[in-house]
């Protein structure tokens, strides 16, 4: 305990500066355990496309890479990852289930594809 009263004492900056970065620490461990753990588990596996999911967390669950999305989307899509299908299939004046028609082809092309090589 004396040493840690000395550290505060004479180094109050570098203390303070050690514990944010250790606090960050834990939180991106925290962060990164509990997304290994939702993706590990076989019910966020390959999940019926619905208009909540934003294009990145489809591209996760079917474990297939952005380059798909982006076929199937367009690259306007993409850089905003917060947006939902619902948000783009309204923006583009189509209806959410011909966007998951859309999404669902490509994904089935780019599985035929890997089958075959």
């Amino acid at each position: 305990m004396r040493r840690l009263a000395y550290l505060w004492r004479n180094h109050r900056i570098a203390s303070l500066a050690f514990a944010l970065v250790a606090a960050l620490t834990i939180g991106f461990a925290i962060r990164s355990a509990l997304f290994a753990f939702y993706w590990s588990d076989p019910a966020s596996r390959d999940q019926q496309v619905q208009g909540w999911m934003t294009p990145r967390y489809v591209a996760h669950s079917w474990k297939v890479p952005p380059e798909v999305m982006q076929a199937a989307l367009g690259e306007v899509a993409l850089p905003d990852r917060r947006r939902t299908l619902e948000d783009i299939a309204a923006d583009r004046g189509v209806p959410l289930a011909e966007l998951i028609f859309v999404i669902e082809t490509e994904i089935a092309r780019f599985r035929a594809e890997q089958a075959v090589e």
